[in-house]
């Protein structure tokens, strides 16, 4: 039965994709999961697995060709690859495509399917984006064990060895540090007013946006909680935190592990409605934005829940490193059940976001300043911080969004988890 393989959407703000590589020619057979394909977008470079296993019986998005997501970009026939895997080698027939409006089939020339990897003592099976990932980060890719298809190594394998090796006391070449995202071009006026179109990324957002407001009914509180415990936390052990396990210690850490013990005692938090059903998740997958040069794209965490705080740390430099050198996959961006924004980074005292759909609620995290605070009687200069949530007020009550947040204030002064 044939079946459709379409342009993925990398991220809420992703209009297109750029096709740079097929890995398969037309009439060849391929297994599912996989890689059948590389593309490009504006925030991430990935590999596609194939949906499907069967015979690549159409090719209709040529490489370099820039395509909308959600476009069908080739076809896979799985009666076809039974039949063709029934019949005697010599005699195999070529896959024929029945008769049908379809567009021309593009046979673009197929890589070759043992590529040399660039500073190995062997041939290794692998594809463009890992070999750049392997030069970006000086790995030898004959040192790296595929778990591919055949002995392939994938991308997987290839994050997977840079971060073992991190961990085991060698040191990994230094990742671009976070900028501030470049400010827009000035508009050149050739009159009292300019008007321009937006660009696919821009009407992206805006659809997503405008339908989150049209389906969630959006409330907002905000709390005032006091970092001084975690400010002291932080400072006393960044040093040695990232002598030690070769990452730094940000705050966004500590605020995913205080909003993960938080759902664990609310769960409606990490929920989603559908129709007139609430589902509940069991995993709590952490999204986290991060801003970059030309928008935003939201990595998921998955199952936060289960991770230390040593493990969200890594997580969430790994994710951020990972969105702003491009080299997120699919499944990094997508099974979101919670997200963290934080305008905070850029002096914003706090936001009211828009709710990430499917998802009820949202956190904003606003700057953290010292300010003076009344304790005992008395002025005192404290860090403080600004929380926002917006909730589903369909599924998510005032009163158990105002004790999810107290919880996850309380957390947050009173901190006593060990981060070492």
């Amino acid at each position: 039965m044939p079946t459709n393989v379409i342009m993925p959407q990398m991220g809420e703000s992703i209009a297109e994709g750029t096709i740079t590589k097929w890995m398969k020619k037309v009439g060849e057979r391929v297994d599912r999961d996989e890689p059948l394909f590389e593309i490009s977008t504006d925030k991430v470079d990935a590999e596609i697995p194939s949906p499907a296993a069967g015979l690549l019986t159409q090719i209709l998005a040529k490489e370099n060709e820039t395509v909308a997501v959600n476009t069908v970009v080739a076809v896979i026939d799985g009666e076809g690859a039974a039949v063709a895997a029934s019949a005697p080698a010599a005699a195999a027939p070529k896959p024929e495509v029945a008769a049908q409006p379809a567009p021309q089939i593009l046979t673009p020339a197929a890589p070759p399917s043992i590529e040399l990897a660039e500073g190995g003592e062997e041939d290794v099976r692998t594809s463009p984006l890992v070999r750049r990932i392997a030069r970006e980060n000086n790995v030898d890719l004959g040192q790296v064990k595929g778990t591919g298809l055949g002995g392939r190594v994938n991308k997987k394998d290839i994050l997977d060895y840079i971060e073992q090796r991190s961990t085991g006391g060698s040191v990994a070449p230094s990742v671009p540090a976070p900028t501030i995202p470049a400010a827009p071009p000035p508009v050149n006026f050739t009159g009292a007013s300019q008007t321009v179109p937006m660009t696919p990324m821009r009407k992206q957002i805006a659809e997503h946006m405008v339908a989150s407001l049209r389906t969630s009914a959006h409330v907002y509180t905000v709390v005032e909680a006091e970092m001084t415990r975690v400010v002291a936390t932080r400072d006393r052990f960044k040093e040695e935190f990232e002598r030690r396990h070769g990452i730094k210690l940000t705050f966004t850490s500590f605020f995913v592990r205080a909003c993960v013990e938080a759902i664990k005692e609310f769960p409606i938090i990490n929920s989603s409605v559908e129709g007139t059903n609430i589902i509940y998740k069991r995993d709590v997958n952490i999204g986290i934005a991060v801003a970059l040069d030309n928008g935003l794209i939201v990595p998921v965490i998955k199952r936060a829940d289960e991770k230390n705080f040593l493990g969200v740390a890594r997580a969430v430099q790994d994710l951020a490193d990972r969105a702003r050198t491009k080299r997120l996959s699919v499944d990094d961006v997508q099974g979101g059940t919670f997200t963290i924004t934080n305008p905070g980074s850029f002096g914003g005292l706090f936001g009211l976001p828009i709710i990430n759909q499917p998802q009820v609620a949202i956190l904003g995290v606003g700057s953290i300043e010292k300010r003076p605070v009344v304790r005992d009687d008395a002025i005192a200069i404290r860090h403080m911080v600004y929380l926002s949530i917006s909730y589903d007020h369909r599924v998510i009550d005032g009163a158990t969004a105002e004790k999810f947040m107290g919880r996850v204030k309380k957390i947050l002064e009173n901190w006593d988890e060990a981060v070492l």
